[in-house]
Parts: C-alpha cells; structure tokens; sequence
C-alpha cells in the first residue's frame, strides 16, 4: 500500500511532490533541506541546516511509522563540498550509531539560501 506524507512546506504544493512516500516497508524520503517549516525560516548557518534537516527528516519517519534507526541509505548533497566537513559532528549525532550508507555530492540548490539537503530511504 502506499501512502504520501506530507511535512505542510508549501514546496510540496507548489512543486508537486510529497516529503515522502510509503511503499510496504519502503520508506523514500524527498531531498529535504533545513527549512523550519513551522515559521518557514532557514538558517544561514550549514551546521544549523544540518540539524534541522535532520529533525524535518526524523518527523517525516515518524508519520511513516519509523524512525531515524531505519534509514538505510542517506544522500547529502551542499553547494559548497567543503563544508561538509563542518556537518559531521551533527551527523554522528543522530547517525553515529546507525551508520547507513551514504553519498555526498556537490551541486546547485534550488535557493541559494540552502546549504544542504538531505535525502534517505528507510526500511521499516
């Protein structure tokens, strides 16, 4: 069966995607960025985006019924390749135990505001 989630960004609507979708036990998760999408503000801070990309993320899990512990495979990509480094501690912090696999690519984000995004795929 499968299910769209939504997070309420108005991204989703304007775009035409979901945050994630649920398929079996499949869960995708978009190219999330630190977007805080209770007051659609975003940090200038890479460190700061990090983090809440990783929170917008770990709610998107949770509507799907899961959670960070289930992702299998994470994607980020920065406009900037040296600032990944400056992600890391954040990384280890929600992922350090977890350990998926993982890819960083440096390209173009939609806004120039965005520092990183972030995409996974869980299996529940």
């Amino acid at each position: 069966m499968r299910k769209k989630i939504s997070s309420g960004s108005t991204f989703e609507a304007e775009i035409g995607y979901s945050r994630a979708i649920v398929d079996g036990n499949w869960i995708f998760v978009s190219g999330t960025t630190g977007y805080n999408y209770d007051n659609m503000t975003i940090s200038d801070d890479v460190i700061e985006q990090t983090e809440q990309c990783l929170l917008n993320i770990k709610a998107a899990l949770k509507d799907a019924n899961s959670n960070l512990e289930d992702i299998v495979r994470i994607t980020y990509i920065l406009p900037e390749a040296s600032d990944f480094k400056k992600c890391w501690p954040i990384l280890r912090k929600y992922l350090g135990e977890i350990r998926p696999a993982a890819t960083m690519m440096s390209a173009g984000l939609a806004d120039s505001k965005m520092k990183i995004e972030i995409q996974v795929t869980a299996l529940k």
